[in-house]
Formats: structure tokens, sequence, C-alpha cells
């Protein structure tokens, strides 16, 4: 009997009859070498069936979470269990920090750059840009160490690799100075000046959430990130583009958000504040479903525009809808391949039969933008349509081919995506 029959939300129960929890890159080695089909999991945030496996799934939760800085190249190397919770307060405490967090930080690193997934800021790359070389077992149980500065180009296919690669045993990003931040929220900005003052809303701060539930023509709240230079104030006026600062801590719904990285204007270090939940709150299971698309930057007003028009079909099924920018990438499977893009992202009530039914309106709704959605969130869209959107598909799939030519890591969600007929 599996141990972990579902994922984080439930919505998925993983077909595989075992579950491996190898504790070192040899029984890694031996697990491939033994078993026919293999999938790894994280920490199980893929709303998506991307990580299943008809057969095996292996976790390396038992893998030493072990941080490495180094000083000299400005890297942390990490083994790849760990999650953005282990590896933030080492690398704080080193003077080092990232460029980008996802807005919870109990996620793995690898599995979090395997899937595309990417904070926010006009001027951020997605999480995965910060990957500089990963160690991983492939598909033939060759152990290969796979760099930007080695593979060239070809890197920029590894990195959001769906898992399809191999097991990602280490990995090494890029890190800078560490550095502090202050978050301020305000209420109830009016859609209208976000059509109107867009570029200048998502310019304003470091990294730039919007928060609505669709149910009128505002946004409910905006998290405004802003790194602090040289401990220099920043202002906070009471007023922002209509909108009203608050004046208590808030989660995105409203509520009073104990369980939410510091707001009010106080500063704090980068990964208590990047983050939109603190690092000791563990969310609940079960009780949401999540879909995101990302549209290009050019076409963010008019996207916006189109889901406006679908808020009453919207609402109902909703709990908190997030919209975020992020900077354009390399990374051929990537998301925000070759495209600075604005995030549409939802939070589902738990209940599927519905939003799959409002899914594919969504999606024809931003089909004229060339909406990509997140590869471990749910989307209802064609094959044929996602693989259409990715002009690398082509060169990711003999990639994949190349070092896993058994297809040991290929599940339905990857015959599907990559290699069904395009």
């Amino acid at each position: 009997m599996i141990e972990t029959p579902r994922n984080w939300a439930g919505n998925i129960t993983y077909s595989a009859a075992r579950l491996h929890h190898p504790e070192s890159v040899a029984q890694v080695q031996q697990l491939i070498a033994r078993r026919r089909k293999l999938k790894v999991i994280g920490a199980r945030h893929s709303f998506t069936d991307i990580a299943d496996s008809p057969e095996d799934l292996v976790s390396l939760d038992r893998f030493e979470p072990a941080v490495a800085v180094d000083a000299t190249r400005r890297t942390a190397t990490i083994s790849g269990s760990v999650r953005y919770e282990d590896l933030c307060g080492k690398l704080h405490q080193a003077g080092y920090a990232l460029h980008n967090m996802a807005s919870l930080p109990h996620v793995t690193v690898a599995g979090a750059c395997a899937t595309g997934t990417h904070g926010s800021g006009d001027g951020n790359g997605c999480l995965s840009t910060a990957v500089a070389a990963m160690e991983v077992v492939t598909g033939n149980g060759d152990v290969v160490d796979f760099s930007r500065e080695r593979h060239g180009e070809q890197f920029d296919g590894m990195v959001v690799a769906l898992g399809g690669l191999g097991v990602v045993t280490r990995m090494t990003l890029d890190i800078q100075p560490a550095f502090e931040m202050r978050q301020d929220v305000y209420e109830n900005l009016p859609l209208a000046q976000v059509f109107e003052h867009l570029d200048a809303i998502f310019a304003a701060g470091y990294s730039v959430s919007l928060f609505t539930d669709w149910r009128g023509p505002r946004i409910n709240q905006v998290w405004l990130k802003r790194r602090i230079a040289d401990n220099a104030a920043l202002d906070a006026p009471p007023v922002w583009f209509e909108a009203t600062r608050a004046r208590r801590q808030l989660d995105p719904v409203g509520n009073a958000g104990d369980e939410c990285t510091g707001q009010l204007g106080i500063p704090g270090p980068w990964h208590q504040r990047l983050p939109h939940f603190r690092m000791a709150y563990m969310p609940e299971q079960g009780r949401e479903l999540q879909s995101e698309y990302m549209v290009p930057r050019q076409h963010a007003v008019a996207a916006l525009q189109a889901l406006d028009r679908l808020r009453d079909r919207i609402a109902p099924h909703l709990q908190m809808s997030e919209i975020r920018t992020i900077a354009a990438d390399n990374l051929w499977m990537s998301p925000f391949y070759q495209q600075a893009s604005i995030a549409l992202h939802f939070t589902w009530k738990p209940d599927w039969p519905a939003v799959s039914r409002l899914l594919p309106a969504i999606e024809e709704a931003l089909t004229p933008f060339a909406a990509r959605p997140h590869w471990g969130k749910l989307f209802t869209m064609p094959a044929a349509r996602v693989q259409s959107l990715y002009a690398k598909l082509p060169d990711f799939e003999q990639l994949l081919r190349e070092y896993d030519p058994q297809g040991r890591f290929r599940n339905r969600f990857l015959d599907t995506y990559v290699f069904a007929t395009h």
C-alpha cells in the first residue's frame, strides 16, 4: 500500500503501487535499474497528475537537506530534498538571498523549478531562472552534472523539465546579498485604475500582487513588497490609486492574517516578506483547487477585461484570484519563455465538476492572448493547443528521449502534452 496516496489538495490519487524513500544517489540508481516506470514527488503541491506514475513513486525526503554556500561564486548548492523553508534561513544567516520566492515556502526547490513556479515582479524571472547547475540521475541510471556553463543553450531545456529528465539529486542556485523589505497592503483598488495605470501599479514594488474575488469592479487587496536600500525610508501614503492603506494584518481573503508574512510597512528580511505565508505556518490540505494562466504582458489589460466579463460565472466558484507579473526567460518549457507575462491565478472552491465546466470558458476568453497554463495547476486546454504555445517543444522532446530513452520517467501527463503527435 502506497504511503501517500494523494497530493496536497487531495484531488489527485496517485496510481503508483509503491513509494520509495532512497537515502543516497546510489540507492536512486539502484531503483532506476530495477523499475520500469518512476516519478519523483516533492511536497505534492501540484494539482495535476504531472508527478504521478503507473508503477513507482520516489521521494527524496530522507536525503540530508544539505545547503552549501559558495561566497566566491555566489551560489548555493542544495540536495534534491530541500524545501524553500529549509534553504532561506540558512542563506540569510550566511548573508545571502534568492531573487524571488513563491507564495508558499513549503514546496521543494527542485519541484518548483521543474514546473516553472514563479513568484512575482516586473524584473524578476521565475524561480527556475536561478538554477545554475543540477546533478541528475537519468533514465539510464547515469549520474550526470548539467550546468549553464557547460551545456549552454541546451541547459535552458533541462531546468523546467516537468520531471521528465530524471531524478534531480542536487541543484546549484544563483544567490545575491541579503536585503531588507517592507510590505504594505492596500484595499479596494478600482479595476478601472488597473486598466488605466497597470504598468505604474506593478512597477511600484519589487514584487506586487493583486487579489480579487471578481465580485465587482475592484481589486480587494494590493500587496506591495518593496526592497529597502541602505535603510532608506519608503513612503506609504494613506490613499494610493484610490485604494486605502490597510491598518491591520490581513490574509488574501480579508481575514486576520496571522499566518501571513509581516505587513504594515514593518521592515524585515527578504525571506520573511517575499512569500505570502510564514514559514512556521503549514496550510491545511484539501480545501482548494488551483488554476493559472500566463498572458504576454502587452495583452494584460485586454485579458483582465475579458475575465471581468466572466465575473458572474467565476465568482460563485472562487475563493480568491491573484494577479502578478513575471519577467521573460529563455527556459524552453517555462510559461515565460521569451515573454514578459502577467499571471492570472485562481484558487477555487474544492468542486472539480463545477470548475471543470468553467475552465473552458476562461480558456476560450484567453485564447486570443496566447495564454499558457501553469504545468502544475488545473487546465482543460487540448494538448495540441498547449503544444502550439511552445516553440522549443520538439527540442525538449528530443532532449528527454536522449536522457531517458526507455521512457522510465514518462507518464500520462508527459505522453499527452509532450510526446503526443504535434
